[in-house]
């Protein structure tokens, strides 16, 4: 500084002048280092960063070099310089301030804690980045902590600029605190019930990303695609985003699908109604017809077998089929079933199989399909299902059974056209 203003005063600059100029010819030249000093960060060292960060093994520090973590910690290059200069303008008064030096300082120091805080959010989304590359983050996702660790840091960062700015202690200001806590609880309630139901969410493993859930209530129907403080995203099946609050997961009730694929099966649960009118005994014909079936051939031996036992032990007049015991067609149709059932490939065979006959209604009597496919995917288990069905439908007219539906167009077309040919005879 004293080099600068003996230099203007030797070539003719009276002494006041010369100390302005000697202040602004440092000024430029800090510039013009800050300038230099952040071309070849980013020209020169960021670039050898780059390289080696491309060439190594790691994954990991590509993340960080993604997310901009080394390129905002650039940024903080002139202002650092720019605060190690203060000290050549100590004991300068300009305009309103009594000391140049001290304002710099708070300046720069104030650029570096915003610089810093970019740089802080950067790394942490890294850190998020990072963990979900990890096959524990679809248990325990951290998303909603971390967003937790950014907001309390962001709180203290912003009370200590503040500080800086006034030239106060942080202290003052966080004593302060505690009369200002009912105002934070209010403003960042939804944070703090979506911090303390992402934790119960998390610790008792009731949610993770990719699970298939259900909440009515709020649209939801699809996968998990997002856990965060707040809320969490789930994709329905119609590609449709539905966001939930964190804590109505809590508060509400919702199904989660993942211990369906966990088990390894798939539920089908589903009736046919039969025509009560076509329900009655088997003739001699059918049971000799039966017995032909490939899934009905031991059964029909072994029945036949334990009704002639029971009849001829209890000494019962079978020439009367209200007599005794006999079978039926829809009994045997629904051992048929069974056994169909027990010998599909795509059937969970260590699950529930069952057929079972519900109460009847006025659609008639229905015959309920209960099982579980061994292919949980959805495509695959709408197939099995349909395979199932298309079967058993087919082979009611075989047992003398009619489905029961409504009578439709064609019906009443049909009973119309016999009237009418009746009437003509």
């Amino acid at each position: 500084m004293n080099f600068f203003k003996q230099l203007l005063v030797d070539n003719g600059v009276s002494e006041k002048p010369a100390g302005y100029l000697s202040y602004g010819i440092i000024i430029i030249i800090i510039i013009l280092i800050c300038f230099i000093a952040n071309l070849l960060m980013k020209k020169i060292v960021l670039k050898l960063l780059t390289r080696f960060i491309r060439n190594n093994k790691y994954e990991w520090d590509n993340v960080l070099l993604e997310r901009g973590v080394f390129n905002r910690v650039v940024h903080l290059t002139p202002a650092i310089i720019i605060y190690m200069s203060a000290p050549l303008f100590k004991n300068i008064q300009l305009m309103i301030f009594d000391d140049l030096q001290e304002v710099i300082l708070r300046l720069a120091s104030t650029y570096i804690l915003i610089a810093s805080v970019f740089v802080f959010s950067a790394l942490i989304d890294s850190i998020n980045d990072i963990y979900r590359t990890r096959p524990i983050s679809k248990v325990r996702p951290i998303k909603g902590l971390l967003q937790v660790v950014k907001l309390v840091v962001y709180i203290i960062l912003s009370i200590v600029i503040i500080a800086n700015l006034m030239g106060q202690s942080p202290l003052i200001l966080l004593s302060g605190i505690g009369a200002l806590a009912a105002v934070f609880s209010f403003v960042f309630k939804d944070s703090i019930l979506g911090f303390i139901a992402g934790i119960q969410l998390t610790s008792n493993d009731m949610l993770r990303i990719g699970d298939w859930i259900e909440m009515p209530k709020y649209g939801a129907d699809g996968d998990v695609i997002d856990i965060t403080l707040n809320t969490v995203k789930v994709q329905n099946f119609d590609k449709t985003i539905v966001t939930i609050p964190a804590y109505s997961l809590i508060s509400d009730s919702f199904k989660n699908w993942r211990g369906m694929a966990q088990f390894g099966g798939r539920r089908i649960k589903r009736p046919i109604y039969i025509d009560m009118n076509s329900i009655g005994f088997c003739s001699d014909e059918m049971i000799e017809k039966f017995k032909k079936i490939h899934y009905l051939n031991d059964y029909i031996t072994e029945k036949e077998a334990e009704l002639k036992k029971y009849n001829q032990d209890n000494n019962i007049n079978t020439n009367l089929l209200i007599n005794g015991r006999h079978m039926t067609n829809i009994g045997t149709f629904r051992a048929y079933v069974s056994n169909y059932l027990k010998n599909h490939p795509k059937l969970n065979k260590d699950m529930i199989q069952m057929v079972r006959q519900l109460p009847p209604t006025e659609h008639g009597l229905p015959i309920e399909i209960y099982c579980f496919s061994s292919d949980t995917k959805w495509e695959n288990y709408e197939g099995i299902q349909a395979d199932i069905f298309d079967h058993i439908l087919s082979v009611v007219e075989e047992f003398g059974l009619r489905i029961f539906q409504e009578p439709t167009g064609y019906d009443l077309k049909q009973i119309n056209s016999g009237v009418s040919k009746a009437s003509i005879e």
